[in-house]
């Protein structure tokens, strides 16, 4: 199914994501559908994402991290083969950040708030 959310839907890897198991979202990923997932779990819980991690697009530590939190959080399980969350995003975690953030941006829209466009900056390149 199709993602829903403004700032989720339409980016090939997180729409890949949603419905292809070798297509999860893992740490030491780096582009656009990462700095989405940092948005989302920052507008949803809060997550303080590295700043370096932010500006670079890579999903390093601190999005490992949020991403766990999310997860553990909503009780997002695999039970068929996990025991507990991981910090991974594959289909239930992409259907969860998409479902919160589709209704996040629905509520705005009943409020009558203008609907925020989204652009996220090219990645700043690591200096090593």
């Amino acid at each position: 199914m199709p993602l829903k959310s403004n700032l989720l839907s339409g980016d090939k890897q997180l729409e890949a994501c949603a419905v292809r198991d070798p297509a999860h979202i893992l740490p030491g990923s780096v582009g656009t559908h990462v700095a989405r997932i940092q948005i989302a779990l920052a507008i949803l819980d809060g997550a303080s994402i590295d700043s370096k991690e932010a500006k670079s697009h890579i999903y390093g530590p601190s999005t490992a991290a949020a991403v766990l939190a999310y997860k553990k959080k909503r009780n997002i399980i695999n039970w068929s083969y996990q025991q507990q969350a991981d910090n991974i995003v594959g289909k239930m975690t992409i259907a969860a950040l998409d479902a919160e953030m589709w209704g996040k941006e629905k509520s705005c829209w009943r409020k009558r708030l203008k609907p925020c466009t989204l652009r996220i900056a090219p990645p700043t390149p690591l200096r090593r």
